[in-house]
């Protein structure tokens, strides 16, 4: 023992001599340390009732429950944590774990109540002493978080390689990168209920987690019988409600979705969702369109025992996501996987049918206990502006289908597109890999009415787009395609300083000051689409219900005013992929009910 060890006991002895601190009131004068971990506090409109802090609980204190003035909307359960005193014990897990960081704790740690009950309260929506009190304990910043904030990052090919070809841009996510992406997840469930199929996100990124593919397969196919396509071009809306994505990246929920697709091969498919052995009801239903809504009734209504034919215009099955969609962003043997797993259920797919012509709808109604009509968007929408009647003006829909057919187009060297969304993208995009084919480089300039901010296309379309070559101008009205000697020769426009009033409504304002022109030798218009509905004949059309907007009215189930018509996907509701598949769910539930009342 050293000398200092020895003598360090008497240096208390300085002590002797101090006057003694004391405390005439504790109950009113001791406040709590800075930090103190005292009373929960709930920042009641940054919170967005995820019940991550219930989960983390470990004693039960914590309950997530209504509160009068909250309503349940996107992002937000509507519900709040309760606190129970009586099991809390101040280990601010729940704190900790907040993603939002609405819930903290004061340093106030007196509270006298005779009435046990008042114990357990809301923070935030019932009122006390210490709400204004900024001392106490708060999420440390710098990164203290229980999951990752960035997301593991999703290979593709570079921009100077995917010009080149309509290869599939996107790799897709090992098996230790899904597993680093799913530990991300908080299990909120939040997304689930922004998912128009509400399909269980948490149960399927738990089943990566613990590399279970099968289940994860399984969880899939409850809700949502294309795996495959949805886990490439949903619209993956669920993810900007993502609660981890408040303080961070949103998980990547498509990525994952297509990484549990990609593990299983189709030859398992039957034997892990037990799919063998359905026993036929002797009921048949006739399907017009082979889309995502059209496959996802075939596929519920087939597991309910319905014989299904599904009748397809086009010669291959699939809807716009094979004809509307590049093959670079979605490849068609992973279409044909999801389609085959269907047609190995007993689902017949008869193509080059145009019902109206081949086959009337009279003729379905004979033959068919009921109907589903899912048949998509498919009609381009004009400009209507001087110039639009040029043979070397286009409409995108057209143009992506003959790419898909394997046609010739007429590929210009400078090319104009009009239009702000998804499809535009798309025809840009298919179209700067023509003209690298073709010329060797890249000279097409897209606009649109929206301001960038505004723009409906996805943000990733815009931005790889660009690295592509393509030129996006956006916040242009288009005025008029210019004409020389027959020829076209560009696009004149004028500034565009507001697309919607302030009610909403479609209303640009211009300014007529500012105008420009884009040289182009082709002009390509990708401004909507419409539907072609004239498989409906006359005597049919008189007897269903139509909306302000010209769509047909239908129920909760997808019911139109036709007893044994349905319809859903696109003319309904969308346009995406996953409204249409739970449209098409939805609709086999109801056709189901209809006939068993029948």
């Amino acid at each position: 023992m050293s000398l200092g060890d020895t003598l360090k006991p008497f240096s208390a002895w300085k002590h002797l001599f101090k006057e003694p601190l004391s405390v005439k009131k504790p109950l009113t004068e001791r406040p709590g340390a800075d930090r103190y971990r005292g009373f929960h506090k709930n920042e009641i409109d940054k919170c967005i009732g995820c019940g991550t802090c219930e989960d983390i609980c470990q004693n039960a204190a914590i309950d997530l429950v209504p509160v009068e003035g909250i309503d349940t909307k996107e992002g937000d359960s509507g519900l709040r944590p309760q606190i129970d005193y009586g099991r809390c014990c101040w280990c601010a897990l729940c704190v900790d774990v907040c993603t939002t960081n609405s819930l903290t704790l004061s340093n106030e740690y007196t509270w006298i109540e005779e009435d046990a009950d008042k114990f357990r309260f809301i923070p935030g929506a019932d009122n006390k002493s210490w709400d204004h009190n900024e001392k106490g304990w708060k999420k440390p910043e710098n990164n203290y978080e229980f999951y990752a904030l960035e997301r593991v990052e999703m290979q593709e090919r570079h921009a100077e390689e995917r010009v080149q070809s309509f290869i599939e841009i996107i790799k897709g996510y090992s098996k230790e990168k899904a597993q680093e992406e799913a530990d991300r997840c908080v299990a909120c469930g939040i997304c689930t209920a922004t998912c128009p199929a509400h399909m269980g996100i948490p149960e399927y990124i738990k089943a990566i987690r613990e590399d279970d593919m099968e289940e994860g397969l399984r969880v899939l196919y409850e809700t949502n019988p294309l795996p495959e396509i949805c886990g490439r071009i949903c619209t993956h809306k669920c993810e900007t409600v993502c609660a981890v994505g408040h303080k961070g990246d949103p998980l990547s929920i498509r990525w994952l979705k297509r990484y549990i697709a990609d593990q299983v091969s189709l030859d398992k498919y039957k034997e892990i969702l037990g799919s063998d052995g359905i026993e036929n009801n002797g009921k048949k239903i006739a399907i017009i369109g082979s889309g995502p809504a059209g496959l996802s009734a075939a596929h519920y209504l087939s597991l309910m025992g319905y014989s299904c034919t599904i009748f397809e215009k086009l010669p291959e099955p699939g809807g716009m996501m094979r004809y509307g969609i590049p093959e670079y962003r979605l490849p068609y043997d992973q279409i044909d996987k999801d389609i085959k797993y269907i047609e190995s259920l007993g689902v017949k797919i008869q193509c080059n049918t145009d019902i109206g012509k081949d086959i009337t709808l009279a003729q379905l109604e004979k033959d068919y206990d009921a109907v589903f009509a899912g048949t998509g968007l498919h009609l381009g929408r004009s400009t209507r502006i001087p110039g639009t009647e040029h043979e070397n003006v286009y409409m995108a829909a057209d143009l992506l289908r003959e790419i898909t057919m394997g046609k010739e187009i007429h590929v210009a060297e400078k090319i104009v597109v009009i239009g702000g969304g998804n499809v535009a993208m798309d025809i840009t995009r298919s179209l700067a890999r023509k003209q690298k084919e073709i010329y060797g480089k890249v000279q097409v300039i897209t606009t649109s009415l929206e301001s960038e901010d505004i723009m409906p296309a996805d943000r990733e379309e815009i931005v790889e787009s660009r690295e592509e070559g393509a030129i996006i101008n956006p916040g242009w009205g288009p005025q008029s395609i210019e004409i020389q000697d027959g020829k076209v020769k560009g696009l004149h426009v004028t500034k565009c300083l507001s697309v919607f009033d302030e009610s909403g409504r479609f209303s640009p304002k211009f300014d007529e000051a500012q105008k420009d022109f884009f040289e182009g030798d082709m002009v390509v218009e990708s401004i909507g689409q419409g539907a072609d509905m004239s498989y409906i004949s006359e005597e049919y059309k008189d007897k269903l219900e139509y909306n302000e907007r010209g769509r047909v009215v239908v129920n909760k189930e997808f019911q139109s005013s036709i007893p044994w018509l349905f319809l859903g996907g696109d003319i309904i509701q969308g346009p995406d992929v996953i409204h249409g598949i739970a449209n098409g769910h939805k609709a086999a539930i109801g056709i189901d009910n209809f006939l068993r009342d029948k």
